[in-house]
């Protein structure tokens, strides 16, 4: 066998049919809570996930297809419900139930050996944290809903959840990681935050992957003493930005040292824009003040445009550079950004719908939809990195959201055996058979009975 058929042997457990079989057979583990059901929770979940799989921009539309061919054979469905009936269903649902699911996913990348080629620096994965609102409404609120009051005395009822995704810095697939949701907690009457709910993700985090060796990369706000000791506690190495406004005290140990000649410099230049990068390395500073034991690494990065545009980043980190890698830490940093870009921008923005209101219900429907959507996107980018096929078709169509509208068009129109039936069709072509209504049948068989008497 040759190596090419090898891999592809190995890889088509992550394509997208073993994918959601994968994940239905989890599905079906979850307890029925309810008695004699007219709709089983798995099929009302996978149902779920075919209707953001598909990026159907309508809950109603959707469940009012009829249950085809492709329904049963692509997501073994065996029935929808109607879409007040998967409300109600989904909303009773706990969102902790959807982490082992996330697990497997990335289990099965594991296996795959596809993470070897996420390792960054030091033998790790960059994952970024960052938060992200899903659902605001100064109307509908529900007992989880976050609040905040604009000028006008509104309050508005939102919902947030802490994103992760383990970003590469050299290529755009990110592999998204099972989210926290940040919701006001029960017996609570304040908002939650991003800071407790970094927390919890982080204890979850590190007893789902006990061994998983990571950089957690994140915004200027997250550079304090007790999410540092959080990042501590989990086993996690950071690399987090920091702002000469917020952190005085850390600029001043920086210019002193630099003064001093303490540092060490590198120096990258970009072959093909002509970019001048200048780097900065200091080591054992105290983050402030108040807590003189708390000491970091800090990390400075100059960027000298061919167009004479200059700008310039901070981070600090716990883990020691040299010369040698000191672009690597930076391009670590700016990094940070692909959770936005390929993460939040893609759902927004390329077919996912990620910002229309679904449903809110009254405990935890909009939350559960939001996490149906991310896993459905959490596939997505596993075929975007495994699946040949899939950015074969991706390739033809251009814009993913052209892509996406070519596989409702073709799951709608015929009959398949597979999503990959599908991708093979769109990246290379297929029959366009003449189009033959069954009316014209039922008028010939008309005429025939005519003639007869």
């Amino acid at each position: 066998m040759s190596p090419g058929a090898s891999q592809r042997r190995e890889r088509r457990p992550l394509h997208f049919d073993a994918l959601i079989q994968r994940v239905r057979h989890r599905f079906e583990k979850l307890p029925e809570l309810r008695r004699c059901p007219a709709f089983r929770l798995a099929d009302t979940l996978m149902a779920g996930l075919a209707l953001f799989s598909l990026k159907d921009p309508s809950l109603l539309a959707f469940c009012r297809r009829p249950v085809d061919h492709n329904l049963r054979s692509v997501f073994g469905l065996r029935a929808i419900p109607s879409d007040t009936q998967m409300r109600t269903i989904l909303d009773d649902v706990d969102p902790e139930q959807f982490r082992p699911v996330f697990r497997d996913v990335f289990r099965s990348l594991q296996r795959g050996k596809i993470l070897e080629q996420y390792v960054f620096l030091q033998g790790c994965y960059l994952v970024a944290l960052d938060g992200v609102d899903y659902f605001c409404s100064t109307k509908v609120p529900c007992r989880h809903c976050l609040t905040r009051k604009h000028r006008n005395d509104e309050t508005a009822s939102y919902h947030q959840m802490l994103a992760a995704a383990i970003v590469p810095p050299d290529f755009p697939a990110v592999i998204p990681l099972a989210p926290e949701p940040i919701q006001r907690q029960d017996g609570q009457s304040k908002n939650d935050c991003e800071r407790n709910a970094a927390r919890r993700w982080l204890k979850r985090f590190r007893r789902e992957h006990p061994h998983l060796p990571v950089i957690i990369t994140e915004d200027g706000l997250s550079s304090n003493t007790p999410h540092l000791r959080d990042l501590e506690a989990a086993r996690c190495h950071y690399l987090l930005g920091v702002k000469r406004g917020d952190h005085e005290h850390l600029f001043e140990q920086v210019s002193q040292r630099l003064e001093a000649n303490e540092a060490e410099f590198a120096e990258a230049v970009d072959a093909g824009t002509g970019t001048i990068r200048r780097y900065a390395f200091l080591e054992g500073l105290s983050l402030n003040d108040a807590n003189q034991e708390v000491r970091v690494n800090f990390l400075h990065c100059v960027e000298c445009t061919a167009k004479g545009e200059d700008r310039e980043w901070s981070w600090v980190m716990d883990l020691k550079l040299t010369a040698d890698n000191l672009a690597k830490g930076g391009r670590g940093g700016r990094a940070r950004w692909r959770i936005e870009n390929e993460t939040f921008n893609t759902l927004k923005n390329q077919g996912y719908h990620f910002e229309h209101n679904y449903g809110h219900g009254e405990n935890n429907l909009c939350t559960v939809f939001a996490l149906l959507m991310r896993l459905a996107f959490l596939i997505d980018q596993v075929q975007q990195q495994c699946n040949p096929l899939f950015r074969a078709a991706w390739a033809k169509k251009g814009p993913k959201c052209a892509l996406w509208e070519a596989m409702r068009n073709r799951f709608a129109e015929f009959e398949v055996l597979s999503m990959r039936q599908i991708y093979e069709a769109i990246a290379y072509g297929h029959e366009r058979p003449r189009l033959k209504p069954l009316v014209a049948q039922a008028s010939a068989a008309d005429g025939e009975a005519a003639d007869t008497s």
